[in-house]
Protein backbone atom coordinates (compact mmCIF):
# COMPACT_ATOMS: atom_id res chain seq x y z
CA UNK A 1 0.00 0.00 0.00
CA UNK A 2 1.12 3.64 -1.09
CA UNK A 3 1.82 6.06 1.57
CA UNK A 4 0.13 9.61 1.83
CA UNK A 5 1.16 12.39 2.82
CA UNK A 6 -0.01 15.90 3.29
CA UNK A 7 1.71 18.94 5.02
CA UNK A 8 0.19 22.06 6.00
CA UNK A 9 0.47 25.20 8.49
CA UNK A 10 -1.86 26.09 11.05
CA UNK A 11 -0.10 28.92 12.96
CA UNK A 12 2.84 28.00 14.84
CA UNK A 13 2.01 24.20 13.92
CA UNK A 14 2.73 22.16 10.78
CA UNK A 15 0.88 19.55 10.51
CA UNK A 16 1.39 16.32 8.34
CA UNK A 17 -1.59 13.64 7.65
CA UNK A 18 -0.26 10.50 7.03
CA UNK A 19 -2.24 7.72 5.41
CA UNK A 20 -1.47 4.08 4.18
CA UNK A 21 1.33 2.03 5.50
CA UNK A 22 4.58 3.53 7.16
CA UNK A 23 7.22 0.77 6.93
CA UNK A 24 10.79 0.05 5.85
CA UNK A 25 9.73 0.94 2.45
CA UNK A 26 7.51 4.38 3.17
CA UNK A 27 9.16 5.65 5.90
CA UNK A 28 11.86 7.52 4.43
CA UNK A 29 9.25 9.58 2.75
CA UNK A 30 7.83 10.42 6.12
CA UNK A 31 10.96 11.38 7.33
CA UNK A 32 11.43 13.78 4.11
CA UNK A 33 8.66 15.38 4.62
CA UNK A 34 9.22 16.12 8.67
CA UNK A 35 13.03 17.05 7.39
CA UNK A 36 11.59 19.50 4.79
CA UNK A 37 9.24 20.98 7.61
CA UNK A 38 11.73 21.11 10.21
CA UNK A 39 14.30 23.27 7.63
CA UNK A 40 11.76 25.26 7.27
CA UNK A 41 11.51 26.43 10.60
CA UNK A 42 8.55 24.46 11.63
CA UNK A 43 9.65 23.05 15.59
CA UNK A 44 5.87 22.48 16.40
CA UNK A 45 5.21 19.33 14.35
CA UNK A 46 1.49 17.44 14.53
CA UNK A 47 1.93 14.47 12.86
CA UNK A 48 -1.68 13.04 12.23
CA UNK A 49 -1.87 9.01 11.92
CA UNK A 50 -5.87 8.26 12.00
CA UNK A 51 -5.02 7.21 8.46
CA UNK A 52 -2.66 4.60 9.23
CA UNK A 53 -3.36 1.22 8.64
CA UNK A 54 -0.03 -0.22 9.53
CA UNK A 55 2.98 1.36 11.61
CA UNK A 56 6.53 -0.81 11.92
CA UNK A 57 9.63 -0.32 13.76
CA UNK A 58 10.81 1.55 11.31
CA UNK A 59 8.00 3.98 11.28
CA UNK A 60 8.71 4.77 14.64
CA UNK A 61 12.26 5.20 14.50
CA UNK A 62 11.66 7.94 12.21
CA UNK A 63 9.16 9.42 14.82
CA UNK A 64 11.24 9.49 17.56
CA UNK A 65 14.00 11.04 15.45
CA UNK A 66 11.98 13.63 14.63
CA UNK A 67 10.69 14.28 18.21
CA UNK A 68 14.97 14.21 19.04
CA UNK A 69 15.13 17.10 16.55
CA UNK A 70 12.51 19.23 17.45
CA UNK A 71 13.01 18.94 21.18
CA UNK A 72 16.60 20.27 20.80
CA UNK A 73 15.20 23.42 18.96
CA UNK A 74 12.89 23.67 21.63
CA UNK A 75 9.98 22.52 19.59
CA UNK A 76 7.32 19.00 19.95
CA UNK A 77 5.88 16.77 18.43
CA UNK A 78 2.67 15.45 18.76
CA UNK A 79 0.78 12.44 17.38
CA UNK A 80 -3.23 12.51 16.37
CA UNK A 81 -4.55 8.93 16.78
CA UNK A 82 -7.55 7.09 17.95
CA UNK A 83 -6.98 4.23 16.16
CA UNK A 84 -6.49 0.91 18.94
CA UNK A 85 -4.16 -1.12 16.92
CA UNK A 86 -1.62 1.84 16.27
CA UNK A 87 -2.27 3.16 19.89
CA UNK A 88 -1.22 -0.33 20.79
CA UNK A 89 2.05 0.07 19.22
CA UNK A 90 2.87 3.20 21.27
CA UNK A 91 1.91 1.68 24.39
CA UNK A 92 4.03 -1.58 23.78
CA UNK A 93 6.95 0.27 22.77
CA UNK A 94 6.41 2.70 25.83
CA UNK A 95 6.26 5.33 23.10
CA UNK A 96 3.10 6.91 24.99
CA UNK A 97 5.47 7.77 27.72
CA UNK A 98 6.96 10.15 25.40
CA UNK A 99 5.04 11.64 22.29
CA UNK A 100 1.66 13.35 23.21
CA UNK A 101 -0.85 11.46 21.75
CA UNK A 102 -4.44 13.02 21.22
CA UNK A 103 -7.67 12.16 19.95
CA UNK A 104 -7.61 15.40 17.44
CA UNK A 105 -5.84 17.90 15.83
CA UNK A 106 -7.51 20.75 18.19
CA UNK A 107 -6.93 18.89 21.48
CA UNK A 108 -2.88 18.50 19.91
CA UNK A 109 -2.89 22.50 19.27
CA UNK A 110 -4.46 22.67 22.74
CA UNK A 111 -1.54 21.10 24.68
CA UNK A 112 0.81 23.34 26.05
CA UNK A 113 4.37 22.61 24.85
Amino acid sequence: MELALTSRTDGDFEIIEVGGEIDVYTAPRLREAIVTAVEAGHTKLIIDVQRVDFLDSTGLGVLVGALKRVRADGGSLDIVCTQERILKIFQITGLDKVFGLHASIEDARATPA
